[in-house]
């Protein structure tokens, strides 16, 4: 009878730790597609325009985008990073660039307490993801 009541605490202890870790995780980035559109003269490849809201607190996973990534941040303040590369603080009206080869090691929203916004203009592979995470 002991046991059972050691295995329900643990169990209960258990739960309530992952609720708390739930709670703490930090929320995701709001992805809106605003256009696709084909680039007839580069067969096989598409433009796709987002916008990209990040919550107070918001970070993406590690990540590539296989794309030419151009970003404008439009308002808060957001984190870059990709591997090997400086990592950056950037405003409304500032700018940011990744290649087809980078990772994105490091993206998220500078604030715990205000939303940011920003679009992205992607040339990419038609049909191919916005993302792909890496480990």
């Amino acid at each position: 009878m002991q046991n059972i009541r050691r295995m329900g605490l643990a169990l209960a202890l258990g739960s309530a730790a992952l609720v708390a870790q739930a709670a703490r995780a930090a929320p995701e980035a709001v992805v809106t597609e605003l256009m696709t559109k084909p680039l007839p003269d580069y067969p096989g490849k598409e433009a796709l325009m987002i916008n990209v809201e990040y919550p107070p607190g918001a970070v993406d996973p590690v990540h590539r985008h296989d794309a030419h990534a151009f970003v404008y941040v439009v308002e808060g303040s957001i984190v870059m990073q990709v591997k090997g590369g400086k990592q950056v603080t950037l405003k409304p009206g500032d700018t940011f660039y990744e290649g087809p080869d980078d990772i994105h090691t490091v993206g998220r929203n500078a604030s715990k307490t205000k939303p940011a916004k920003f679009i992205v203009l992607l040339l990419k592979d038609k049909g191919k993801p916005v993302l792909t995470p890496v480990k």
